[in-house]
């Protein structure tokens, strides 16, 4: 009886001391918009896969944010893990995100996604306010297909490697 009760306790001592292997998620910097729910995003594949059946597409994705808006925190870009790049404005200026400091976090947004041809123009217009130079700026010769997210919310997520490092 001994060797049960034995057997037991090293049963339970194994099991507590066991790596934890539920994947931890990173702090949130902020909330934008609507409420959005953090599970459910679509795998970028899945996201194309849609826009290649439909013009425009409603859908939830995570991507890394590379650029935000300098001037109003009024747009932000996602580079998504296929490394393509996406342009992420909010539905009828009823938000913002902020405007520096977000390079690197991962943001979760949720909204329609459409492919785009946006003129040079409005590509310069976007140059300038991410703080680009002059010669930056003129050097956008010719419009570009892209794609084009209009995000009714999202959630930013401080990356791992930034909440360690504080």
């Amino acid at each position: 009886m001994k060797k049960i009760y034995l057997c037991f306790a090293l049963l339970v001592v194994f099991a507590a001391c066991s790596p934890n292997e539920k994947q931890e998620v990173p702090p949130v910097v902020g909330k934008y918009g609507a409420e959005i729910a953090e599970d459910g995003a679509v795998s970028v594949d899945e996201m194309l896969a849609q826009l290649n059946v439909s013009d425009t597409v409603q859908v939830k994705v995570k991507g890394e944010i590379t650029a935000t808006c300098a001037m109003k925190g009024c747009w932000m870009n996602l580079v998504l893990p296929n490394g393509e790049e996406m342009r992420v404005t909010f539905k009828d200026y009823e938000f913002f995100v902020p405007k520096e400091g977000m390079e690197g976090n991962m943001a979760l947004i949720e909204g329609q996604l459409t492919r785009t041809l946006t003129d040079m123009e409005t590509l310069r217009h976007y140059a300038e306010d991410a703080g680009k130079s002059e010669e930056e700026v003129m050097a956008i010769t010719e419009d570009k297909q892209e794609l084009s997210f209009v995000a009714n919310g999202v959630i930013i997520y401080k990356t791992q490697e930034e909440a360690v490092s504080e």
